[in-house]
């Protein structure tokens, strides 16, 4: 099979000449035609006032740093497009396509990719899907993943079906961080949210997380109205005598997920209806490049966090990238434009070439995505096609 070059991949998709530009690392300087001459911009603010970019030492690579001066340090790998459950506001009620085994990434693509992107300033790397824990070779990625030198932080993202068997080896392997998806507490509503069972094995998969140390377990709750707001003071309480970290997510528009705006539950009426049950809440700093705004009840454990997408976007702190399970590069999450790095790297392209095809890319990054009035007519994938 005959795969088109880096160079022509470069063209066809529009992206412009890149001048050649020397890169210093620590003690490492990396040498390539593919560094887009990025202006200084002034530190991007984060979610708590605080600077996301500001604080990170310079010079930064110019591959992974926008035109508005954003630097790019975390990087979502999507492992499968398959999931053993059917989330209403993740895959269509009638499925998704799968893409051809032949043409999702390799586990050694995977590695390759990932070695390149950390070589060039990104620290934190999280697995995804659909649902990473059904890949068999899960717990070997994670392992092959932590022997990258200057990566700092490796997390998962899982629906926490299998997470109960699998988190001991995922552990021994060298996973930091998790994130577990939970919509309801009510198994039969989880059976109607999700379109499979398996509630059970969820909240055993956030039990063992705690046994084996995690701490915060972090919690993903996408609010739908009519379906789950009646559950936010149920999953608040959750944080009372659990090291859980909750967050509540804004109801998203995808491809397939029959989104609109009258089933979105902004971050500011669930605060409300939360700060009704406990006036006292108190809130917590963000950090750098947060994208929750977080809350804690005093005296619980745990604390909570709100994801909004929508009603109070956080483009302006965005550090994020994307590879998609068939090795497609995602600059946002709610673009749709897309580069293949997969086919970059089978055409034989060199490491300079395939970051000549991300500097573009990135370089092309909007400002902000274009709002949750315009993002439904816009095409874009399925989430699950994505990376949850």
């Amino acid at each position: 099979m005959m795969f088109p070059t880096a160079r022509g991949l470069a063209a066809a998709a529009g992206f412009p000449a890149l001048r050649r530009a020397r890169i210093q690392r620590g003690s490492r300087c990396a040498l390539s035609d593919a560094a887009p001459e990025v202006q200084p911009a002034e530190a991007s603010p984060g979610p708590a006032g605080t600077s996301c970019f500001a604080t990170q030492p310079l010079p930064f690579s110019a591959f992974l740093t926008d035109r508005f001066g954003r630097q790019h340090r975390y990087l979502r790998i999507s492992l499968t497009e398959k999931c053993n459950l059917r989330c209403q506001y993740c895959m269509p009620e009638a499925g998704v396509k799968l893409t051809p085994k032949g043409k999702l990434l390799s586990t050694e693509e995977i590695i390759s990719l990932a070695r390149l992107f950390v070589r060039e300033g990104v620290d934190k790397i999280r697995l995804t899907g659909g649902e990473p824990l059904i890949r068999p070779d899960v717990v070997e990625i994670v392992a092959r993943l932590r022997q990258l030198e200057e990566l700092k932080t490796l997390a998962v993202t899982t629906n926490g079906v299998n997470l109960a068997r699998l988190l001991p080896g995922l552990k021994e392997a060298g996973l930091d961080l998790l994130n577990i998806s939970l919509d309801t507490l009510v198994p039969a509503k989880f059976e109607f949210i999700a379109r499979r069972r398996g509630f059970h094995k969820v909240m055993e998969g956030i039990e063992k997380a705690i046994d084996l140390g995690y701490n915060p377990v972090k919690v993903n709750c996408v609010v739908m109205r009519g379906l789950n707001e009646d559950e936010l003071l149920d999953f608040v309480v959750l944080t009372d005598t659990k090291p859980l970290d909750v967050r509540f997510i804004e109801y998203m528009p995808f491809d397939g997920n029959k989104w609109n705006f009258r089933k979105m539950v902004s971050y500011q009426e669930m605060l409300s209806i939360i700060r009704q049950r406990w006036p006292e809440l108190q809130t917590l700093p963000s950090g750098d490049c947060g994208t929750a705004k977080v809350y804690k009840v005093p005296g619980f454990q745990g604390q909570i966090g709100f994801i909004t997408s929508m009603s109070e976007h956080f483009c302006g702190s965005c550090n994020r990238l994307r590879l998609t399970a068939d090795g497609s590069l995602k600059v946002c999450l709610f673009g749709n434009t897309e580069v293949s790095l997969r086919d970059v790297l089978r055409s034989g392209a060199t490491e300079e070439e395939i970051l000549e095809i991300i500097g573009a890319a990135v370089s092309r990054k909007k400002q902000q995505h274009a709002g949750m009035f315009s993002l439904p007519q816009m095409k874009n994938r399925p989430m699950i096609l994505i990376g949850g």
